[in-house]
């Protein structure tokens, strides 16, 4: 498992645009940032040259554009994020996490469907072999 970079929030903003949009500029960058946040460009920039830095984007200039592409994969990062925040508060327990999310939360039943298919997928997997 390669090391991935230390995101804050903030970054983590500019990372979902990446990720969506990539090959992105800064100006498009700012602009849709500017419509989800209260910050300005200065701090995008900020944050955006903050996210080369951690190796997260790389960039290419285009003309006088700077165009950036994400270096972290989006799946592998929330993965590692879920991972780091199951075992920080539950000891690693995924079903400690879903029962007090459901204790909480009242799941529909698309999402009870969707927990099962997905549990019943994994048993598959799991080759039980019955002699």
């Amino acid at each position: 498992m390669k090391h991935l970079p230390q995101i804050s929030e903030a970054e983590y903003e500019v990372m979902k645009i990446v990720w969506k949009c990539a090959p992105v500029s800064t100006n498009d960058i700012t602009e849709k940032l500017l419509q989800t946040t209260a910050w300005n460009p200065k701090t995008i920039q900020t944050l955006i040259k903050r996210l080369v830095t951690k190796g997260a984007l790389t960039y290419e200039k285009e003309g006088r554009m700077f165009v950036y592409t994400p270096l972290v994969n989006e799946n592998e990062y929330v993965r590692e994020k879920s991972h780091s925040f199951i075992r920080q508060y539950f000891n690693g327990d995924i079903t400690a996490l879903l029962s007090a999310y459901m204790d909480e939360e009242d799941l529909s039943e698309k999402e009870i469907d969707t927990l099962r298919s997905l549990l019943s997928e994994k048993s598959k997997g799991k080759g039980h072999h019955h002699d």
